[in-house]
């Protein structure tokens, strides 16, 4: 597959988180952990159907234990620290904290054999960050004190799928089909963590299971499969920088569904977003 499709695969991924917030409005008041074992198990479920139907079931039996054992650490690790992160922290805050991982992956895909990052991978992550922070830090509030454990858990989340991301490439040779397996052991072990921490609630209305499985088919099922190809075939440097996309147009469509409103914040984040990811196409196809 041509690097260039790759990407092009992986940033679908961050089309896909995108939708994200609106539909997890729409599951309230179903609490997070047992959202994710509904919709990490509809999502692993999607992808062992897809293995049968394509033939390709036996593959999963030559991937190795720890491979499983890392990919169901990325994904589970990274849903749980957010979660937790956003209980004991102002969510705004919070999550500018987790969302320094798309920069993480940027600055950390030096470490990597064949890459080379190079002053537009930096400038345009920095960029790209100061765009997501515009619109995080747009609804921030109140105090902060007695927050920094839920902010040191965000910074744990952000190494954490930034780590998942960058090790991913070392793995490329194993099959995209491996996350289906990494999805159902997140299901099962965010089940288990619901039973001990949460009380169980489900969606009212017929919207609320619609959105329940829309996430799980999409922000919380494709999108993990076509970022593994992206991530181990593509440019890992311009998908770094180009996530940032991903709070500018949940916001776009959190104000097209009538969620948020629309403000000067989310043109200066889309200007800086799309400058910071020019700079890294640019710097990108300079080195390739």
């Amino acid at each position: 597959m041509p690097r260039s499709q790759a990407t092009l695969i992986g940033f679908a991924a961050v089309i896909l988180w995108s939708m994200l917030a609106v539909l997890t409005v729409g599951t309230a008041p179903v609490p997070p952990l047992l959202l994710n074992a509904i919709c990490f198990g509809i999502g692993g479920a999607v992808g062992i159907v897809w293995l049968m139907m394509s033939g390709e079931i036996g593959s999963l039996r030559q991937v190795p234990l720890k491979v499983y054992v890392f990919g169901t650490a990325g994904l589970f690790g990274y849903h749980f620290f957010y979660f937790s992160a956003l209980r004991m922290a102002p969510a705004a805050e919070a999550g500018l904290i987790a969302y320094l991982w798309p920069l993480l992956i940027v600055l950390m895909s030096a470490l990597l054999p064949g890459e080379r990052l190079k002053r537009g991978h930096i400038f345009g992550g920095v960029l790209g960050f100061a765009g997501a922070a515009t619109i995080l830090l747009g609804g921030r509030s109140g105090s902060v004190d007695g927050a920094l454990a839920g902010y040191a858990l965000a910074l744990v989340c952000a190494f954490t799928w930034s780590g998942y991301s960058i090790v991913s490439r070392r793995f490329g040779a194993v099959p995209t089909g491996s996350v289906a397996v990494f999805c159902l052991a997140t299901a099962v072990l965010s089940a288990a963590a619901h039973m001990r921490f949460e009380t169980t609630l489900w969606p009212e209305t017929t919207i609320g299971w619609l959105s329940v499985i829309g996430l799980g088919l999409g922000p919380v099922g494709l999108a993990f499969y076509v970022w593994d190809i992206g991530v181990k075939k593509g440019d890992i440097q311009l998908l770094g920088v180009a996530s940032y996309a991903a709070p500018v147009l949940s916001t776009l469509i959190l104000v097209l569904a009538g969620v948020a409103a629309p403000s000067w914040s989310l043109l200066a984040a889309a200007t800086l977003i799309t400058t910071g990811a020019a700079l890294a196409a640019r710097a990108s196809s300079k080195a390739h």
